[in-house]
């Protein structure tokens, strides 16, 4: 039996320890609480003082966590529509190699990732069963299906959907101490450099060419078949009369009023604003990707349907990003009698270590290694941006460039930690272990390169003090 090569065979074994020692996710957040709770009790914040801070923040960004969870609905119902489901399906009848089918998940993922993190990882799923059910195509199972993950393991956060960039370029979605340390950092200072442009390039490049090496040739191909997986399309349902009362949900009248006045409320913000500045919002992203749903989706019943398909992945955001917000709350407002905080000492402590020049690789490195821990792309921002972006200010770093540096190095553990493995799992129907030698051999691609790329452009670019919106105060 061919059991890969040393790097294959060391991932499996990695895969096969964490899944047996690794706890949920929400045990991760819940020892981070405590961990930081603890360190303010250290600096000198009294009980009181630190559960207050606890409490005071935990409902804080409930917007914030709500926008979070539209943007995975939105994009579940945009990629299990009619349309979409039969262009993944002519995709899926172009490659003629294995290699090659793994190739085009690869692409197709991550350039659906950078426009919607959730589209991307959904429409990746139905590309690699449909590739499957191919019986002319020699395709590893496992490769694709690893392919098909590196919108999220790669490229996400450069795009569009970028959970850190949405949120600095919307004040309402920061807290005060965030906004004075910060100001509002537009989408043309973080995701449209083009220094960003350019590492992306590169890292989707770079992805793109490992994932084709990678996969076995036809004589070592593990297909689905072989694996026992069943990728056949579901039968049709039974088609039967409708009651009076189910006709409205079965008829595209409703959702092409609603799509239309949403249409109109799209067109008029883009023409005040520009394309720019209007997707940069949140709010308005969100509502683009349902209006596109809508259409897609063509009746109510199929739009409710993909709605309800796409909600329990929302699980962990709403319970967990509570957490975080208490968390970078203690961080910022538990306070000494000296009136020091955590978020203070960190910042002096990474000012301290880092010059101007090695802050990408300082920042770059603790990012990903936290991410580890802590693995929400979001969630994990609300804890970092007050002492990083306080020290980026320190050292005069470009502050768009600070947000790039998280959004880069926070992908990188997504190509080894399963808890982001599972939706995409949940479709293919494989297990991490079935995948994560691939994903492990493009983090050690990854990891030098993406470090390379964040010292060499931050070089490039000048410090920008924050900035805020006219008659805006922090």
């Amino acid at each position: 039996m061919n059991h890969g090569n040393p790097m294959s065979r060391l991932a499996l074994r990695f895969c096969a320890w964490s899944e047996k020692w690794f706890p949920d996710a929400w045990v991760f957040s819940v020892s981070a609480v405590l961990i930081v709770c603890v360190a303010a009790l250290a600096i000198g914040a009294t009980p009181a003082a630190t559960a207050r801070a606890f409490g005071d923040g935990a409902w804080s960004l409930i917007p914030f966590t709500m926008q979070v969870c539209y943007v995975l609905i939105g994009g579940h119902v945009v990629a299990l529509s009619p349309p979409v489901a039969r262009l993944i399906e002519r995709l899926a009848a172009r490659p003629q190699t294995g290699p090659g089918a793994v190739g085009l998940v690869a692409m197709t993922c991550m350039a659906l990732s950078l426009l919607h993190w959730a589209l991307g990882f959904v429409a990746a799923g139905l590309l690699v069963r449909a590739l499957a059910r191919r019986p002319d195509l020699p395709m590893d199972y496992r490769a694709a299906s690893a392919a098909g993950y590196l919108g999220l393991g790669a490229v996400w956060a450069l795009g569009l959907s970028s959970t850190a960039a949405q949120f600095q370029a919307n004040a309402a979605s920061m807290s005060k101490e965030l906004l004075a340390i910060t100001g509002v950092i537009p989408f043309t200072q973080t995701i449209f450099l083009w220094q960003s442009l350019a590492m992306t390039v590169v890292i989707v490049a770079m992805s793109w060419f490992v994932a084709v090496r990678s996969a076995p040739q036809a004589a070592q191909a593990q297909t689905a078949a072989q694996l026992g997986i069943d990728v056949s399309l579901p039968a049709p349902a039974e088609s039967r009369a409708l009651r009076p009362g189910e006709r409205a949900e079965h008829s595209i009248v409703l959702n092409l009023l609603l799509a239309a006045l949403g249409a109109a409320w799209l067109w008029d913000e883009f023409a005040a604003r520009g394309f720019v500045a209007a997707i940069a919002n949140l709010n308005t992203y969100n509502f683009l990707f349902l209006v596109v749903g809508l259409l897609l989706q063509g009746t109510p019943r199929r739009f409710l349907d993909a709605v309800t398909h796409s909600v329990p992945a929302t699980a962990g955001i709403m319970i967990q990003f509570p957490l975080y917000a208490g968390i970078a709350m203690v961080l910022t407002a538990a306070k000494a009698p000296d009136g020091a905080t955590i978020a203070g000492h960190l910042s002096d402590f990474f000012a301290g270590i880092a010059t101007r020049e090695s802050f990408p690789v300082v920042i770059g490195l603790y990012s990903a290694t936290l991410g580890f821990f802590v693995p929400s792309g979001g969630g994990k921002w609300l804890i970092e941006a007050p002492y990083v972006m306080q020290a980026a200010n320190d050292l005069r770093v470009h502050l768009g460039w600070g947000v790039m540096i998280y959004n880069a190095a926070e992908a990188l553990p997504n190509l080894i930690n399963p808890l982001f493995m599972l939706p995409l799992l949940g479709i293919v129907k494989l297990k991490v272990r079935d995948i994560v030698g691939y994903t492990f051999m493009q983090f050690i691609v990854h990891l030098p390169v993406v470090l390379l790329l964040l010292w060499a452009l931050g070089l490039t670019l000048d410090y920008i003090p924050p900035q805020m919106p006219p008659g805006l105060t922090p």
